[in-house]
């Protein structure tokens, strides 16, 4: 029997797909009500054709059967809300944390369905602020750079003289040290390897504004590692003053953003629970997404999903 027709068969007879109580609404959402837990997390995926749904997982289902809760189709707060509202009050009242990114819509929709749970901000997205602040200002440098480049090449035509581009002390010329120092930037400095201090030592004496921003980011990081929760409100609250005091306007969105949602950032302190295994979740979502390469019937791609982790 051909692969194709074998599919067919399973499909069509024995995996039970035909008689699956939840088919008929199933691409709009599905719903598991059975794995609810007192901690969840929420995040969005796109199962194909950029089409986005929402998932609302379980944290002790450990991305095995019994982590999914809800798959909603679209990310609206309303469309969330009504699903979700489906099951009963008395399991939703039992949710004690829900973690989550930084979208607002997530936030306002498990606000009015899980009245008692804590929210949390995820923490690799709101580090991930920071970082993405820090590597703007050195994109930045590294096209005024090439722009400087490209003036003196023309310049050098015009004169009809070679063009000799400048030579820093480790062999890299500015835009080549602006570009190789990207990872060492996203690293600690416990973490660089011999090549990486020399060159990142080039960096700072070179452009001092960016040895701030990464002081500045590092220090955001190393909030983090603080356990008690009085302390890391003080140290966001003065690092969001720092950074106003330093007027790095790069770094203007990340203070603001940490100021807006402080509460739930704060919340990651008390358990200190991350979005974590909903991304990988999604990453698993994504790998059988490739394997089965690409999603041509949403209904039944989703009625396997069920079978594997509802």
């Amino acid at each position: 029997m051909g692969s194709d027709k074998l599919n067919r068969h399973y499909k069509k007879n024995s995996s039970g797909f035909k008689d699956w109580i939840q088919k008929e609404h199933a691409e709009k959402y599905l719903l598991f009500e059975e794995n609810m837990g007192p901690n969840l997390s929420i995040d969005e995926v796109s199962l194909s054709k950029g089409e986005l749904y929402t998932f609302l997982t379980n944290k002790s289902g450990r991305g095995r059967s019994g982590t999914l809760v809800a798959c909603i189709k679209g990310t609206l707060s309303k469309d969330i809300i009504e699903v979700l509202e489906k099951i009963s009050v008395e399991k939703r009242l039992k949710v004690k944390e829900v973690t989550l990114d930084m979208a607002k819509n997530m936030e306002a929709a498990m606000k009015k369905v899980f009245t008692e749970a804590k929210l949390v901000t995820d923490r690799f997205h709101v580090v991930r602020l920071a970082m993405e602040a820090l590597q703007h200002i050195r994109v930045n440098i590294k096209w005024k750079e090439m722009d400087k480049e490209n003036a003196a090449v023309k310049q050098a035509k015009e004169k009809n003289v070679k063009y000799e581009p400048e030579e820093l002390e480790n062999g890299d010329t500015p835009k080549q040290l602006l570009a190789r120092c990207r990872y060492a930037l996203a690293k600690k400095e416990s973490e660089w390897t011999e090549n990486q201090k020399e060159r990142t030592g080039i960096l700072f004496k070179k452009y001092p504004e960016l040895k701030t921003a990464y002081n500045l980011t590092m220090n955001f990081r190393n909030i983090y590692e603080d356990r008690i929760i009085s302390n890391a409100r003080v140290r966001f609250t003065d690092w969001c003053n720092g950074v106003m005091e330093k007027e790095i306007k790069e770094f203007y969105t990340v203070a603001n953003t940490v100021k807006y949602n402080l509460d739930n950032i704060l919340n990651f302190f008390i358990n200190r629970n991350t979005n974590a295994n909903a991304e990988s979740f999604n990453s698993k979502i994504k790998l059988f997404r490739a394997n089965l390469r690409g999603v041509t019937d949403t209904k039944f791609f989703l009625f396997r999903l069920a079978k594997l982790f509802a």
